[in-house]
């Protein structure tokens, strides 16, 4: 059972999907639920279906307060890496949300201070707070929706299916076929690789 209490009613909850990807980008989403907000679907969208976090989005969408969802691309990730590349994300949704918060709660425990707003880091916070998970939700569907999008383009790297993480398909393609401009250039992207290519 999700934890229904809030600091205050502008508390935003944040949550990147797609940091050990080895394509793509990488993806956050903040949210400000409602106070009276419920859902018995909901929860972090890693024990969620695709079926359930694709009924969830337009749901999510209709009664949140405010939603942001912001993409951080594979140059970015290259040029400042992935963790700052995540925080950055985060930051960029925290931005664009209408209010904006006056606390957020952070998934993980690492967080960059947002700008005049205080934050608390929570483990694991995807499976406590309801809009952690909905953040959670919303960072997965629109990044799977973007690798999806994408496949089209490369569709021998399977990204519709494995979304840009290292499977043993997703490597045998690179293998094969090698980088393509949505590689992440800075990843380990084969297990026996010793050099980067940039």
């Amino acid at each position: 059972m999700l934890n229904l209490c809030y600091h205050s009613f502008s508390e935003a909850g944040t949550d990147e999907a797609g940091r050990g990807c080895l394509a793509g980008p990488v993806t956050a989403a903040a949210v400000i639920l409602p106070e009276n907000f419920s859902n018995d679907v909901l929860n972090d969208s890693k024990q969620l279906s695709e079926i359930k976090r694709t009924f969830l989005r337009p749901i999510l969408e209709k009664d949140a307060v405010s939603f942001s969802v912001c993409h951080v691309f594979q140059d970015e990730i290259d040029e400042i890496n992935i963790l700052n590349a995540s925080f950055l994300a985060m930051h960029r949704a925290i931005g664009k949300l209408d209010p904006l918060p006056n606390f957020i709660i952070v998934d993980g425990n690492r967080f960059k201070p947002y700008p005049n707003i205080e934050h608390e880091c929570i483990i694991k916070g995807d499976g406590k707070y309801m809009s952690i998970a909905a953040a959670s939700v919303l960072a997965k569907t629109y990044r799977d929706e973007y690798m999806a999008k994408i496949h089209e383009e490369f569709p021998m790297y399977n990204w519709k299916k494995n979304k840009g993480y290292p499977t043993k398909e997703h490597r045998e393609a690179i293998k094969k076929y090698g980088l393509t401009k949505y590689h992440r250039k800075s990843f380990r992207q084969l297990p026996e690789q010793l050099t980067l290519d940039i």
